[in-house]
């Protein structure tokens, strides 16, 4: 029997307290809403585990079209922990990275309209990129990367 092959990454799934905000944030850094829906009932709570469940959810894409960020505010059950303020080595999945063209515009824009914080400071490794960490307004933490031309 053939071994099954992994196709793509479909998404990131981020747990969120205002959607509209999450989107507002997430359209900032250039991706771009595919879709917006009410996923509720017992068939949804059977894939999470979480019984019947009302969420709203988000699909945010890239500019490329190759990855997606589902934003979701749950409804019911509520949300019962919150990682926001996790520092960098906690454990578990923490946060996502994008490629930017201008790092140093980006993290300027987030700062002012969002009100984002960067989290240490923009460094570069070696020739090859820059990079940071940010914590948006709903403090999820991003990391933003410029490649460097040589």
């Amino acid at each position: 029997m053939a071994k099954s092959k992994l196709l793509r990454m479909d998404n990131v799934g981020i747990v969120v307290e205002s959607l509209d905000d999450a989107i507002s944030f997430f359209e900032e850094i250039g991706l771009k809403l595919e879709g917006r829906a009410l996923v509720e009932g017992e068939w949804a709570g059977r894939v999470t585990g979480l019984g019947s469940q009302c969420v709203e959810i988000a699909m945010m894409i890239t500019p490329d079209g190759h990855s997606r960020i589902e934003l979701s505010r749950f409804l019911s059950p509520p949300a019962i922990s919150d990682h926001r303020t996790a520092p960098v080595n906690a454990l578990g999945y923490l946060r996502v990275m994008f490629a930017v063209e201008d790092i140093d515009e980006v993290v300027s824009r987030l700062v002012t309209k969002h009100g984002a914080q960067l989290v240490g400071e923009v460094v570069q490794y070696g020739d090859s990129y820059r990079l940071c960490y940010i914590r948006g307004n709903d403090g999820l933490l991003i990391g933003l990367a410029e490649q460097l031309k040589n």
